[in-house]
């Protein structure tokens, strides 16, 4: 146990090691560990918010959902984005080629900062027609715009805040990633009930000061990464490289992304349509979503932790001409985020009902809420591989595969069916989660049979 211990202290004091020549089992727990608690502070960030906006009744909650739904979109770009600067860095890290590693660190950094700018043009013009091409009733646009607004709007610091942290896994610094979300979180926390519910006399900004709240708690996270890229010690130091484009390296960055920016746009473009299916069911269907998919989020993203680990080792030990210790690292990740997961799994189906009385007060709410968590957490699993594999494809640079095997899983499959199931069958809403666990098991399947085949060891970045 005392050893235990050591390990845990040693994998959040983030010391430099050499991740491709270690023991897997300990690379994975120096990892994983730093990486999921950083997953988990990511997700506080939706579950602080949901808890004090749905004292503001249901528009309030349905705001968060559709906006949140138009953000997933903002996600994916971050996450693929993401997963290119990891692979790239991870192989240079392995390659102990410091320097190249800076390099795609920084044209990484330029170009999420692009394309945040891009995407808050629309927000910032346009928030009440882009909620009412989510289905939002008029109470929800009245009530929502400003934090529409906001969120879209300042969508650059969740681009800069994942791309950065991005940068530190690949160089296998899990533990800075860790510290800028905790200050991140920490900020929002404070922030968000002062915020959305106000202090003494002053009555607060509503669901408007949700947005702020987060968008400053994030804003302090990215600028913590920053001082530390360019000032501070670690694997990765921007001192002394060009702050100029880098046209060989942004394309490479550019050409391993586009795949993962594809898979994540797939993914998350599936969720927009299944809530559009879900919010011809009503605000309260909405909003029992909406609440079960940040619980549900809560529980995912540590699993991304681990992910992520497997994405950072198998990068680096193709680097270092080691194939078969990236897929024994892959396959010992995917096991042990398996165990988790159906571990989560038997909580949900027991306490679902306790943890949506912590969201909501609308039985209602509650029930549609309820048969989302007990029902998407059957394909629990399966995804706990899956999710595992599928970052180990992107980590080695394979980010193709998993973009066909979602356009097959997610569009061909669980679109149609959460169609058929919802509406045509008249299961309402059950049908939409029922397609989400069918679809989702169906990834993790291929995902284990094509990682089998090896094609992704070959893979050049």
């Amino acid at each position: 146990m005392a050893r235990l211990f050591d390990l845990v202290r040693e994998s959040l004091r983030g010391e430099e090691q050499d991740y491709t020549r270690i023991g897997v089992r300990r690379a994975i727990v120096l990892l994983s560990i730093p990486m999921v608690l950083e997953m988990a502070m990511e997700s506080l960030f939706a579950l602080v918010d949901v808890f004090f906006v749905s004292r503001l009744g249901v528009n309030a909650v349905a705001t968060v959902g559709l906006t949140e739904s138009v953000l997933t979109i903002v996600y994916s770009l971050a996450w693929g984005l993401g997963m290119g600067v990891t692979a790239v860095v991870a192989r240079r890290t392995g390659e102990k080629d410091p320097e190249g590693a800076s390099r795609a660190a920084l044209q990484g950094v330029l170009l999420a900062t692009a394309l945040g700018t891009l995407i808050a043009v629309p927000g910032l013009l346009m928030p009440e027609r882009i909620l009412a091409l989510m289905g939002a009733e008029p109470g929800v646009i009245a009530e929502g715009t400003g934090y529409t607004r906001l969120m879209i709007g300042g969508n650059v610091v969740i681009m800069l805040l994942f791309c950065i942290n991005a940068i530190f896994r690949g160089a296998g610094d899990a533990a800075m990633a860790m510290r800028s979300l905790w200050l991140a979180n920490a900020l929002n926390i404070v922030l968000c009930p002062v915020l959305v519910l106000g202090v003494g006399p002053w009555d607060g900004l509503g669901v408007t000061g949700a947005a702020l709240a987060t968008l400053i708690g994030r804003g302090s996270g990215v600028a913590y990464q920053l001082v530390h890229l360019f000032r501070g010690n670690g694997r990765v130091r921007l001192a002394g490289i060009p702050l100029a484009l880098d046209r060989p390296v942004m394309g490479n960055i550019i050409r391993v992304s586009a795949g993962g920016v594809a898979q994540f746009v797939i993914a998350s473009a599936s969720w927009v349509f299944l809530v559009r299916i879900v919010s011809t069911f009503g605000s309260a269907a909405v909003a029992g979503y909406t609440i079960a998919v940040r619980i549900i989020i809560f529980s995912l993203l540590p699993s991304w932790g681990m992910a992520n680990a497997a994405s950072t080792l198998v990068g680096q030990n193709l680097g270092a001409g080691r194939p078969d210790r990236a897929a024994r690292s892959a396959w010992l990740c995917g096991f042990y985020n398996m165990v988790f997961m159906v571990a989560v799994a038997a909580l949900f189906w027991l306490l679902a009902p306790r943890a949506m009385t912590l969201f909501t007060d609308s039985p209602v709410v509650a029930g549609h809420g309820v048969m989302a968590l007990r029902i998407i957490c059957l394909g629990y699993f399966f995804y706990g591989y899956g999710m595992v594999l599928a970052q180990a494809f992107n980590g080695a640079g394979d980010t193709m595969t998993p973009t066909w095997m979602n356009v097959v899983c997610f569009w061909l499959v669980e679109i149609p069916l959460a169609w058929l199931l919802a509406r045509l069958l008249a299961w309402g809403p059950e049908g939409v989660y029922a397609s989400i666990a069918i679809s989702e098991s169906l990834l993790a399947v291929l995902s284990a049979w094509l990682f089998l085949r090896g094609g992704w060891k070959r893979v050049k970045v």
